[in-house]
């Protein structure tokens, strides 16, 4: 019988935690067991395999990206919509390095894969911010990739302690944010 209290989420939550904390790469069933007081075997109660552990952790990021993304995002356009869309992302990245490392690559298994559906929450969001701009339809696609590349970029860098200039980051940020609305005006 499955101890109380303890279910796929609660074991995803402690899992994505851990991931934050240490690492995607060195999350085991272990050490989540560890974390929530039980033996690794009761985990397998919970969720199939460590494969299955990883693709829920996705799943936890991209809706809580789509989650803060909508939120963000109410009731602004242009040049708004975009900063706040980056500074969102940013966040989220910096905050949940771990989490963040499992939504890529992503492989959804179909239309109703609750990847492919808290992805589509995501995109449906840079979408929203590209609507400020006047983007050929043609473009939307490479515009949102656009987006996703520099924002991923600029954030999975800094998370990673890679900006060791002595340039303030987020000055060069700003700038980032200012370049791309800049390039989509034009």
């Amino acid at each position: 019988m499955p101890r109380a209290g303890l279910d796929p989420a609660a074991v995803t939550a402690a899992a994505a935690g851990l991931a934050d904390e240490v690492g995607l790469a060195n999350v085991t069933m272990g050490l989540v067991a560890e974390r929530l007081g039980v033996r690794t075997p009761s985990l397998y109660k919970h969720v199939a395999s460590q494969a299955d552990l990883n693709r829920r952790i996705a799943v936890l990021a991209l809706v809580e990206v789509g989650d803060a993304l909508r939120e963000a995002l109410q009731g602004r356009a242009g040049r708004d919509a975009l900063a706040a869309a980056a500074h969102t992302l940013r966040s989220y990245v910096v905050e949940h390095p771990g989490r963040y490392a499992a939504t890529l690559p992503l492989n959804p298994e179909g239309p109703d894969d609750p990847i492919a559906v808290a992805g589509a929450r995501v995109l449906d969001s840079l979408a929203a911010v590209l609507a400020g701009y006047a983007i050929d339809p043609a473009d939307t696609v490479h515009a949102m990739r656009l987006l996703r590349s520099l924002f991923h970029g600029f954030a999975t860098i800094e998370a990673a302690g890679g900006f060791e200039m002595d340039t303030d980051v987020d000055q060069s940020f700003e700038w980032l944010v200012d370049f791309i609305d800049r390039g989509l005006k034009a």
